[in-house]
């Protein structure tokens, strides 16, 4: 195994609130990890607001991105500088 860090970028397409445990669980590895949503997020929801809160604690950032052609150029930019990506 490698010793340097790995950038991991989940992106939360389908399951919204499953990513949001993926990515709350991979601010245990010592890897950067950042979140991009497309579409809405239910923030009313008390799973999406815990998980929201554990991944603000571990200063994961958290992308929200709307379905327009610009959002899409942004994941992809998004992508291409990361090491791993995990859609869900």
């Amino acid at each position: 195994m490698s010793d340097s860090a790995k950038r991991i970028l989940v992106v939360a397409r389908d399951d919204k609130v499953e990513a949001l445990r993926m990515a709350t669980g991979l601010t245990l590895l010592d890897d950067p990890v950042r979140v991009a949503v497309i579409g809405d997020l239910d923030d009313g929801s008390d799973d999406v607001q815990m998980q929201l809160e554990a991944l603000d604690f571990a200063d994961v950032p958290v992308e929200r991105l709307t379905n327009a052609g610009s959002a899409y150029q942004s994941l992809a930019g998004m992508m291409s500088e990361s090491d791993a990506v995990l859609v869900v």
